[in-house]
């Protein structure tokens, strides 16, 4: 019984109920996770990202014109490129680019690709990640 109504929550619509928010899911491709099956779109080229691939890895981000958590990603994103030799950023707009969104199952920004030398999807992070986070995918890539 819930002391503040006198009934259980669920009697009393206007008490809120709270979830955990998870911000950020890392999962690689075929984990079962919630990542889009693998499909001809998990491997991408420079004509598809409109950008060079890095020698090593490529660190793709889809962003969106009013997302804060974007401006973020693009930090941690360069800073991890100028660290890692052979790693290269490459930020694209979702909403210009909504056929490379719907191909890769994007679904909120940022998202964040980890891409290996030859262009397949290795690892996906949804949401703001940590520096961390970004340098041990990478360690997937490489």
């Amino acid at each position: 019984m819930d002391e503040r109504t006198g009934g259980t929550p669920e009697a009393c619509p206007r008490v809120p109920r709270w979830r955990r928010n998870e911000d950020t899911r890392v999962h690689g491709q075929g984990d079962g996770g919630s990542s889009p099956d693998p499909s001809p779109a998990s491997r991408l080229d420079a004509a598809g990202l409109g950008a060079e691939l890095g020698e090593r890895a490529t660190l793709v981000q889809f962003s969106s014109a009013f997302c804060a958590p974007c401006r973020a990603t693009r930090r941690v994103l360069g800073e991890v490129a100028r660290m890692v030799p052979g790693v290269a950023h490459v930020e694209i707009d979702a909403e210009a680019r909504l056929e490379l969104v719907r191909a890769l199952g994007v679904l909120k920004t940022p998202t964040v690709l980890v891409l290996d030398a030859d262009g397949r999807v290795v690892r996906r992070a949804v949401g703001q990640p940590r520096k961390a986070d970004v340098i041990a995918a990478l360690g997937e890539a490489v």
